[in-house]
């Protein structure tokens, strides 16, 4: 508290104190030894006032010596930690001025160093012109020698030694160029064989999987499940069974089976129609009915090759050369069948030798068996007709029916006049429009090529190829074209697709005129 503060109190209680005394005193005794006494206890109580002020005084000193030194303590914490951080940075700055000067010191060596290799490398360079010079004037003399022993200067030798190595260079560049020229005749073929098979790689997709691919229908996808059977044994004892490659995928109702065998290809997609009909499908089933249906198949082969021999007319055909024309059925050529075409081949054949006055039956019968080569058991590495000459060889057939199967590729000799009826016959068969299968690229570019045709004429406005390419209808403008011009253009569409395009079978040319008159009626 303030030592003011504390001085008024104790002047209003000794005040207080002195009424109530000064009271007291003139009740009781007389004025004279009231004041006496009244004086005597203000002086103790002012006493007793100052003593008691004078302790808060003291204790109040106290507490301010306290916070002094508690405030004094405190700023020089403040203080000798900011005296350890800047002895800290000038403890770095020192090592920082130390290790600049250490990297001063090695700069400056290093300069001197560099200095010094310096003033070395100028005096080799040095000693390296004199030696330089002194070797120039050796050459010089040695030159200046050379050219008085040889008779010649130093420009008319360089230019006799560049005529002689250019002599010698002409002379291997063409030792070489025979070299390479032998070399490449050599490897020719082999190149041409290479460039062949690539060719073929690249073409042959479409063709291979035609060929080696059939599909088998079902119902509905339920049917899957039941074929592929319990952890896949029933696809795996169908698979072992028939030699083919089943493939359950994602197509819609469908089952894909390949192999390149048509007859074990027939042969899995029959026992799969028993099985999926019948219902019951486990591995011992599948094997039964596999078996069964591998009979009835042998015995259908045999039986169409009996059914088309008779048709044709042809006898004393040894079995077995029956069943191959039998297997034909499954096999196909580009799209066309092979014992359609074969009976094609066969039929112009007796056609064709007897307008010239051949042997009928013998032709006929070298036009059936022509293709032999391409149905056989096992598939040994030779060409379709020399392999069906040796078959037919085999089974003793005439020596001008073998010729004429082995020639038919120009792969033997011909030997007979019924060899080139043969060959001549196999193309017409194969070759007729529509006879094989037409790419779809091919087919799509025939279709717009036939109305780009149309749409070059002046007066057409619209084109449409329908029924497969077999008709072309042509809407012309009323205004531009009229009754007897549609009928010529018609005339010369068709002429210029005749002459221009090459189509199965006909196309039909129909040009459309049609007037419209419209009013509205309001």
């Amino acid at each position: 508290m303030d030592t003011n503060l504390i001085i008024i109190i104790v002047e209003g209680i000794i005040t207080f104190l002195l009424g109530g005394t000064v009271v007291w005193f003139f009740l009781s005794k007389s004025n004279k030894d009231k004041e006496k006494i009244a004086e005597e206890k203000a002086q103790s109580i002012i006493k007793e006032a100052e003593a008691k002020a004078e302790i808060l005084k003291k204790d109040r000193m106290m507490e301010a010596k306290e916070k002094f030194y508690q405030l004094k303590n405190e700023h020089e914490k403040l203080i000798s930690e900011k005296d350890k951080n800047i002895a800290i940075a000038e403890n770095k700055l020192k090592q920082k001025e130390s290790t600049l000067s250490q990297k001063m010191e090695q700069a400056q060596r290093k300069q001197t160093e560099v200095e010094a290799i310096q003033q070395n490398l100028k005096n080799q360079l040095e000693i390296v012109n004199k030696k330089k010079e002194e070797l120039d004037k050796s050459h010089q003399k040695q030159v200046a020698q050379l050219e008085k022993i040889a008779g010649m200067t130093g420009q008319e030798a360089k230019t006799q030694l560049v005529e002689a190595l250019k002599a010698e260079a002409k002379t291997e560049a063409m030792s070489y160029i025979k070299e390479r020229m032998d070399e490449a005749k050599l490897t020719a073929n082999m190149e041409a064989k290479k460039v062949v098979i690539q060719t073929i790689q690249r073409v042959a997709t479409e063709h291979a999987i035609e060929n080696s691919v059939s599909v088998f229908n079902i119902e509905n996808d339920d049917v899957k499940g039941r074929i592929i059977g319990r952890e896949g044994r029933n696809i795996r004892a169908l698979e072992a069974a028939t030699g083919i490659e089943i493939i359950v995928d994602d197509t819609p109702e469908a089952i894909i089976l390949s192999g390149f065998d048509p007859v074990r290809r027939e042969l899995a997609r029959l026992a799969l129609h028993q099985l999926v009909t019948d219902g019951r499908i486990h591995p011992a089933r599948i094997e039964e009915v596999v078996v069964k249906v591998k009979k009835q198949l042998e015995d259908e082969i045999v039986e169409i090759g009996k059914r088309t021999t008779i048709d044709l007319g042809i006898h004393g055909l040894a079995p077995e050369l029956i069943r191959m024309v039998g297997r034909m059925k499954y096999r196909s050529s580009y799209g066309q069948n092979l014992l359609q075409h074969s009976r094609e081949v066969a039929n112009l054949c007796a056609i064709m030798a007897a307008e010239l006055g051949l042997n009928v039956k013998l032709a006929k019968r070298a036009g059936l068996l022509h293709d032999i080569g391409k149905v056989p058991d096992e598939e040994p590495e030779l060409p379709h007709a020399i392999l069906g000459m040796k078959m037919a060889e085999k089974f003793k057939e005439n020596a001008e029916v073998c010729n004429a199967i082995g020639a038919h590729h120009d792969e033997i000799e011909m030997t007979s006049m019924i060899s080139p009826l043969v060959q001549v016959c196999d193309a017409i068969s194969g070759a007729r429009p529509g006879a094989r299968r037409e790419v779809v690229e091919q087919y799509i570019k025939r279709l717009k090529d036939l109305e780009a045709l149309a749409l070059s004429y002046n007066g057409v406005e619209k084109s449409y190829a329908i029924q497969a390419g077999r008709e072309l209808r042509v809407v012309v403008e009323s205004e531009k074209i009229s009754d007897k011009q549609a009928e010529i253009l018609s005339h010369e569409i068709a002429t210029k697709i005749q002459t221009e395009m090459t189509y199965p079978g006909q196309v039909k040319v129909t040009v459309i005129r049609e007037t419209r008159a419209v009013n509205y009626a309001k």
